[in-house]
């Protein structure tokens, strides 16, 4: 028996009436009157008499109500307990987010904030050349990620979404006037090398270490941040894998964007110290898992 049901029994047990039922409950008598036949169908018998003067419980209507009346009232307490709990959330969350990524979660972000007015959200700029070490140290609670991430001290939420992936390169570079690019074509480009220590999944998503025909995919410039990265790529000495959101929050007039277009997409989600995880963090992650249902 669905609970909604059980609400609608227990409300015509109170009103006797279909018609101030259907109205107390926001639905029509209609819909009173289907759940009530669905209850005795499955009972086996009438919980109601009904005339045209007046309705009331049968013999089997009444100890129903002496039943389920009070076991419902505990569950709706314990949910609204549960739900209070939520709602009175306080402390203080520090997201860690990567450029535009921050653009890409604002919804999510801006639901999490308005379930949750007690939390103070501190946002972060996170360095893509080093995204782990912050989190790990605790100086965010949370880091926005680019998937896979296979750390067995982090803990992953649902993924958040998809970026298609697109090659930034200077604009006097010889690929510069092409449409696009293919993997292949990394073994004839010369990337940036991180001097951090980014996990090799990760960066093979990104920037992969061999082409699909095994060719080695060359390393060069040896980079610190994402600023790092950008002026390696003007200067010509190197060229960078980046999520496509990218060419609209840095559109350098010396910088050109070509999609790659047979890399699959990035896919990214928020990441947390697993031994580290809080009702806050938890309530972040619901955040993530609504918007994706809806």
């Amino acid at each position: 028996m669905e609970l909604r049901d059980i609400e609608i029994f227990l409300t015509l047990a109170e009103e006797l009436h279909f018609g101030r039922t259907a109205e107390r409950l926001h639905v029509t008598a209609s819909r009173v009157s289907h759940a009530i036949k669905k209850q005795e169908r499955r009972i086996g018998a009438p919980l109601f008499e009904r005339n045209s003067r007046n309705v009331r419980l049968t013999p089997a209507g009444r100890r129903l109500h002496q039943v389920l009346e009070p076991a419902y009232r505990q569950i709706m307490s314990g949910i609204e307990q549960v739900s209070a709990g939520v709602r009175n959330l306080a402390g203080t969350l520090t997201l860690g987010t990567m450029g535009p990524q921050g653009w890409m979660v604002e919804e999510i972000v801006g639901r999490f904030r308005a379930r949750h007015p007690g939390i103070e959200l501190v946002h972060r700029d996170l360095n893509p050349v080093d995204p782990l070490t912050p989190l790990r140290s605790g100086e965010i609670d949370v880091a926005h990620l680019w998937l896979p991430v296979r750390e067995p001290d982090l803990t992953l939420s649902p993924v958040t979404h998809a970026s298609p992936l697109v090659l930034a390169l200077a604009a006097g570079h010889p690929y510069a006037d092409r449409e696009s690019v293919c993997l292949e074509d990394f073994g004839d480009l010369t990337f940036v090398a991180h001097r951090s220590p980014i996990p090799a999944s990760m960066e093979e998503a990104i920037q992969p270490f061999r082409t699909p025909a095994g060719r080695p995919v060359p390393r060069g410039q040896v980079v610190a941040t994402w600023d790092d990265e950008l002026k390696a790529v003007v200067s010509g000495e190197a060229v960078v894998a980046c999520p496509a959101e990218t060419a609209r929050f840095y559109p350098w007039p010396s910088l050109v964007y070509l999609p790659v277009r047979d890399a699959a997409p990035l896919q990214w989600a928020f990441a947390w110290r697993s031994a580290h995880e809080t009702p806050v963090v938890r309530a972040l992650a619901e955040a993530v898992a609504d918007a994706g249902e809806g």
